[in-house]
């Protein structure tokens, strides 16, 4: 299977640009991993509701644009379903078994993601009621998605 993670602002910190590292080469060996990163918009301090509308609008833009027309589409919101990780492996074997050859999760800005791409998803996924930051998102989501692997395969990971 082919895994997009599609997300909004680049890797700062080198510690998370290395537990991504190391989840990507975990990974290797259970399926094919892209990670698309679309430029953020800087959003001003006290920003008005029309101006977060039109930052929205442009970072959904390029979103949009990186999205493959036959590729699963998985959200990440707030408001998206829960899964603990054995649904979320299920979910993905699942996708894997109806024929699904092409996922893409999708982690958005700081200020969200506009109605269009939300529009695009196949699938709200939840990690929690809380907001975390999107690259420790990204980690947790790597993380999330090599346990979904391990588990499907009946390997041994702790928990």
């Amino acid at each position: 299977m082919k895994i997009t993670i599609l997300t909004v602002g680049k890797m700062k910190e080198k510690f998370y640009r290395d537990a991504v590292g190391e989840y990507e080469k975990r990974l290797s060996r259970y399926c094919k991993l892209d990670i698309v990163e679309v430029a953020d918009e800087k959003t001003p301090e006290r920003a008005s509701e029309a101006e977060r509308q039109k930052i929205l609008e442009k970072e959904g833009e390029r979103i949009l644009a990186n999205i493959r027309e036959n590729t699963y589409v998985i959200i990440l919101a707030i408001d998206g379903k829960m899964l603990d990780s054995v649904e979320l492996s299920k979910k993905i074997s699942g996708l894997a078994v109806s024929g699904v050859s092409d996922l893409t999760f999708i982690i958005g800005g700081s200020l969200g993601l506009c109605d269009e791409v939300m529009k695009r998803g196949d699938f709200l996924l939840s990690f929690s009621p809380m907001t975390f930051p999107h690259q420790l998102m990204r980690v947790i989501l790597l993380e999330q998605i090599y346990r979904s692997y391990r588990i499907a395969n009946h390997e041994p990971y702790h928990k």
